[in-house]
């Protein structure tokens, strides 16, 4: 009876370590399948966070462009922050853009996503203190232009003003003649001289005038200018064809001479000779001075 018992026990005991070995792989690949899923888990969670980063770049770097795309011009230090922060976009995009991230490289990258934020929003702040400056810039200028623009207004209309009374004085300045007559005159070979009225006979005209009394002219020396028209309606031309301006126009004279004008009421006298030979009919001389007509007579040779 005592051998039958022995190797009962002996195979109760292989059962019993079966059984415990049978426990611990179950419990070992329990364990693992648990781990696996949890690391699955994990991975799903930091594919998720990397997404979720990504879209924040994203915004921050729309943020940037919106900011970046104004006609402001950007100090130096605002240009260097611009660029800082497009060179943080560019490494993190590469971060992300690798495989699967350790939790301490995605810890980094969300930190210097945060950096990445404040930084842009400093830059988007100095941007709108400038827009600011830029319109208060903009309203000041027009203003000032609108200042200008009055000044000048009213200094071209002061300057119309001016040039209209400056006008006005010229005009009431000129040399105007008070009365004139004008002869025709024979000069014999023995220098005599004689009233004609004859073309045939007439060697000269003798142009007489007096000036109205004007304290508003200028005393000395004024040139004169004389414009003979003949019976057909010639203009006389000087040898010389010279010309002289009158009122922004140049004109043709017959005879130029000069006269010394005190305001005294005197009388003068020009002879013109004609250089050749008078005709019958009616001759007309007009007479001018610093560019203006003085007046004008006529007489008619038989």
């Amino acid at each position: 009876m005592e051998n039958l018992e022995k190797p009962v026990q002996r195979d109760s005991n292989k059962i019993y370590f079966l059984i415990a070995v049978i426990i611990a792989l179950l419990g070992t690949n329990t364990y693992l399948f648990l781990k696996d899923k949890q690391s699955d888990k994990r991975i799903v969670s930091i594919s998720d966070e990397k997404t979720r980063m990504e879209t924040e770049i994203d915004k921050i770097e729309a943020e940037l462009d919106n900011a970046t795309n104004t006609n402001i011009q950007l100090t130096e230090e605002m240009k260097a922050e611009q660029e800082r922060a497009r060179q943080q976009i560019d490494r993190l995009r590469a971060a992300l853009s690798k495989g699967q991230l350790t939790q301490t490289q995605l810890l980094k990258a969300q930190e210097e996503i945060k950096q990445l934020k404040n930084l842009v929003a400093r830059y988007s702040s100095e941007i709108d203190v400038l827009k600011n400056l830029n319109a208060n810039l903009t309203i000041e200028r027009n203003e000032l232009k609108t200042a200008v623009d009055s000044v000048s207004y009213k200094a071209s209309d002061l300057e119309k003003q001016n040039e209209e009374l400056s006008n006005k004085v010229r005009v009431a300045s000129l040399l105007k003649i008070g009365n004139v007559s004008i002869l025709a005159i024979n000069v014999k070979n023995n220098g005599k001289e004689s009233a004609a009225s004859r073309s045939n006979s007439t060697d000269k005209l003798r142009i007489n005038f007096s000036i109205v009394q004007n304290p508003l002219a200028q005393k000395g020396t004024h040139n004169i200018y004389l414009r003979v028209i003949d019976p057909s309606g010639n203009l006389i031309v000087s040898k010389n064809n010279g010309t002289f301006n009158s009122e922004d126009e140049e004109l043709q004279y017959t005879y130029k001479t000069a006269i010394e004008f005190n305001n005294d009421g005197k009388s003068y006298s020009i002879d013109w000779s004609n250089t050749g030979d008078f005709q019958k009919g009616n001759y007309t001389v007009l007479l001018y001075s610093d560019s203006y007509s003085m007046g004008k007579g006529s007489i008619s040779l038989r």
